[in-house]
């Protein structure tokens, strides 16, 4: 994935764990997640090197966090 695209993504996730409801049990964890994305965004954007499959688990995790936060508000 080119880094263009994949800092472009990772703002969006970042857009969307930021509105994960304080009152949902996902809180917690989208704040984690979010911290360490917004770190490797960082790295990213300044040209140092980030482990790309580490960022790869980073994400999915965070859209992980994205769909259980989702049905939880569904039921």
């Amino acid at each position: 994935m080119p880094a263009f695209d994949q800092t472009q993504l990772i703002r969006l996730l970042l857009a969307r764990l930021e509105r994960v409801s304080v009152d949902s049990y996902w809180a917690h964890r989208a704040s984690g997640v979010r911290g360490a994305l917004l770190k490797a965004l960082e790295k990213l954007e300044a040209g140092r090197p980030v482990d790309g499959s580490a960022l790869r688990r980073l994400m999915d995790r965070g859209f992980q966090i994205l769909e259980r936060a989702a049905q939880e508000r569904s039921r």
